[in-house]
């Protein structure tokens, strides 16, 4: 099975919240400087093919969730229309349900969440 694309990869790092690392291995802030971001590279240059097929699906179900998050503002300005009412937690429910499987993508992983899908909590990487 093919490797990961680079594009694939993008997509781990952003949906794990893990920020762009550019093209260049310089700089502070480089993932190369903290061991978690090693070990998700680690992890996403060495999966076995039946975890690639997971981890595709990951995507793919996550591309899906994060597309539905716009989508969400359709019925802002809609509170009732006859018997329908919409939902006034949507988006808030889409962003808890899409923050949850980003959760699982890393635990699939086996790596924290990165600093982009914090849990509300300090976190201090060292």
């Amino acid at each position: 099975m093919n490797p990961l694309s680079d594009a694939e990869k993008v997509d781990i790092r952003r949906l794990c919240g893990y920020p762009a690392y550019g093209a260049a291995p310089t700089g502070m802030q480089s993932w190369r400087y903290f061991q978690v971001y090693g070990l998700l590279e680690f992890r996403l240059n060495n999966l076995g093919d039946a975890e690639l097929v997971i981890a595709r699906r990951y995507i793919g179900t996550l591309n899906a969730l994060e597309v539905a998050i716009p989508a969400t503002s359709d019925g802002l300005d809609t509170d009732q229309a006859s018997v329908w009412t919409r939902n006034k937690d949507e988006l808030a429910d889409r962003i808890k349900l899409f923050d949850e499987w980003r959760r699982r993508l890393c635990g699939f992983l086996g790596v924290a969440a990165g600093p982009g899908l914090s849990s509300g909590s300090a976190t201090l990487i060292v």
